[in-house]
């Protein structure tokens, strides 16, 4: 037996890189798997791709309405969760004079106010003892340079993996954040303007870790199981990083 039998997990962004490695390996740990995208081509690919233990459900985090018709969905199957990873994000690079309100309103909406409010309507269903994971980026403390509202956006997840393990702690519910170092996913490709340019930053990142590579997404996905199972039963308000000693050494 896995080690998530007959347990259900919800995975937001799950349709590629670090969400699709997660979903994946907690599927294959025996749980079932909800995942949401929101473009139905790549979610229904995730959805094989995860296999029979896996429900798509189309929707954007930052939009309300998709997230209850998310945990309906899961309320309809007759499930609880016991794992949730708000893992639905994103960022850009701009700098301090460039930023706009829309991107600023974009970055918030989906990495703040999308993630706190997938969490909170989460919590009706949420099984006592269950776990939270939410994404944080090591950005939040090197002061990188034109990553500023994003930065700001994964210091705010940190803040809430804190205040959330506390106010959950009444039932059980471990709240943790996991930091990725660099990951070679299609999101850090898709900052770069085209793939010369692509090649060169990942370069750069990997020049970066002291274990001089970038990470993989299973790497990350990997820590997760860690924090959805039993074996990090002593472990709330953390936060794990994954990140090949970047923030670290």
């Amino acid at each position: 037996m896995g080690q998530l039998e007959g347990r259900t997990a919800v995975v937001t962004g799950g349709t590629t890189g670090i969400g699709l490695a997660t979903a994946v390996r907690l599927a294959s740990e025996g749980a079932h798997v909800f995942i949401t995208g929101r473009r139905k081509p790549e979610l229904d690919a995730a959805v094989e791709t995860i296999g029979a233990n896996a429900t798509g459900v189309q929707g954007d985090v930052s939009v309300l309405g998709d997230l209850d018709r998310l945990y309906e969905m899961v309320r309809g199957q007759g499930r609880r969760i016991d794992v949730l990873f708000a893992n639905a994000g994103g960022g850009s690079f701009t700098t301090l004079e460039q930023v706009t309100e829309d991107h600023f309103d974009q970055t918030f909406n989906i990495n703040v106010r999308g993630l706190l409010f997938t969490v909170q309507k989460a919590l009706p269903l949420l099984n006592d003892g269950a776990s939270v994971i939410v994404p944080g980026s090591t950005t939040a403390t090197t002061g990188t340079e034109a990553f500023g509202v994003y930065a700001a956006s994964k210091a705010a997840v940190r803040s809430f993996a804190r205040t959330w393990a506390n106010e959950l702690k009444g039932r059980g519910i471990r709240v943790n954040a996991v930091t990725p170092g660099p990951i070679d996913t299609p999101g850090i490709a898709g900052l770069a303007p085209d793939e010369e340019q692509a090649a060169g930053l990942k370069g750069f990142l990997a020049g970066q870790v002291p274990l001089g590579r970038m990470g993989r997404p299973d790497e990350i996905a990997n820590a997760i199981l860690f924090l959805s199972t039993d074996q990090s039963s002593f472990i709330t308000g953390a936060n794990l990083y994954v990140d090949g000693g970047l923030n670290q050494i």
